[in-house]
């Protein structure tokens, strides 16, 4: 029996696992869950380092399905963000990764998911939308498409939010979309959210094979596969040692990476800039236009300081401050006054 790869902190794919899955039989979560792990190994993350973050539904379920060696909180429906930002800013040494549903994110919890976003909380925020209430049966949930069918023959009316859209404008600086049968291109999404510093929010398009898999459901298998418009092809090479590649509009180049692997890439053409944030907004109302999900890293702001940076917190956790750190001595005291008296 060959031995497992390690990656190059010597652990293997599966030391990165979870407990089995009790998803419904090709739940698209599950698929998600495959591409958490495999982007934390290829990024050689300690997953003791690791804080998971979840709210309520079936999305809620799936971090105990991955990295069973992190730290991890289930909260109460809804408040997910707020719970994350308080992880974040307690220990700021800690990684946040939170997973959540459409219903969890854009109803009961969408005020704290938008503060969150305009404070810019370090924090990779996967949000698995498959436009309904998977836990109760099956109602329309916000992020719903007007003309959507409820599988008791409902016609949903109303305008869907679009997560992708809110994100950025709210504050969010990585926003990226991907649907979870797409592992090649939402394992480097993952990857690159790891790596960001701030909001990284990647509303994820995942099938409800229970209650959102029929005729007139848009975001059933058959319609996201059929409708789907990437903006890029995507990679992502972590941050170790330097690769460069310098290399034509349109044409192809092969690079050799740390693992000794080979990937041919292929710069596209189309002009697209992720860091114009006008631009990233109008190329989602195009693709709402034509009834396609705009797939890829959409916008993407790398300048703006992360909440904990910006409040300029000290090196320690505050979780692991003393008591001696926290009441500084009357001396202390007087000497800060003193200061802010010159």
């Amino acid at each position: 029996m060959a031995e497992a790869k390690l990656n190059r902190i010597n652990l293997s794919e599966k030391d990165y696992e979870g407990a089995p899955s009790t998803m419904c039989r090709g739940c698209g979560h599950d698929a998600i869950s495959a591409s958490v792990i495999r982007a934390y190994y290829e990024s050689s993350i300690d997953p003791r380092k690791v804080v998971k973050l979840s709210g309520i539904g079936c999305s809620s379920k799936t971090p105990a399905y991955f990295l069973s060696q992190s730290f991890g909180f289930n909260a109460v429906h809804g408040r997910m963000s707020a719970v994350a930002t308080g992880a974040n800013l307690a220990n700021h040494t800690l990684m946040p990764i939170g997973v959540s549903g459409d219903g969890d994110t854009s109803a009961i919890g969408l005020g704290n998911f938008c503060h969150m976003m305009r404070r810019n909380v370090n924090i990779t925020y996967i949000i698995e939308n498959n436009g309904v209430y998977g836990l109760t049966k099956g109602q329309f949930s916000a992020t719903a498409d007007v003309g959507s069918v409820m599988k008791g023959g409902k016609v949903n009316d109303i305008p869907a939010i679009d997560l992708a859209e809110l994100a950025i404008t709210l504050g969010a600086t990585y926003v990226a979309r991907s649907f979870s049968g797409d592992r090649k291109q939402l394992t480097p999404l993952v990857q690159g959210s790891l790596h960001h510093k701030g909001s990284a929010i990647l509303d994820v398009i995942s099938p409800c094979v229970t209650f959102n898999n029929h005729e007139g459901s848009t975001k059933s298998l058959k319609y996201v596969k059929g409708h789907l418009d990437p903006i890029h092809d995507l990679d992502f090479i972590p941050p170790f040692e330097n690769i460069e590649a310098d290399y034509d509009e349109g044409t192809d180049h092969e690079v050799s990476l740390h693992d000794g692997s080979r990937i041919v890439l292929h710069k596209l053409g189309k002009d697209y800039d992720p860091t114009n944030k006008a631009q990233a907004i109008q190329a989602i109302h195009a693709a709402i236009a034509e009834g396609k999900f705009l797939t890829g890293l959409i916008y993407y702001n790398p300048h703006r300081k992360e909440f904990a940076e910006e409040l300029n917190l000290c090196d320690i956790p505050l979780s692991e401050l003393t008591q001696a750190d926290l009441q500084p001595p009357l001396e202390a005291l007087d000497q800060l006054n003193a200061e802010m008296m010159k």
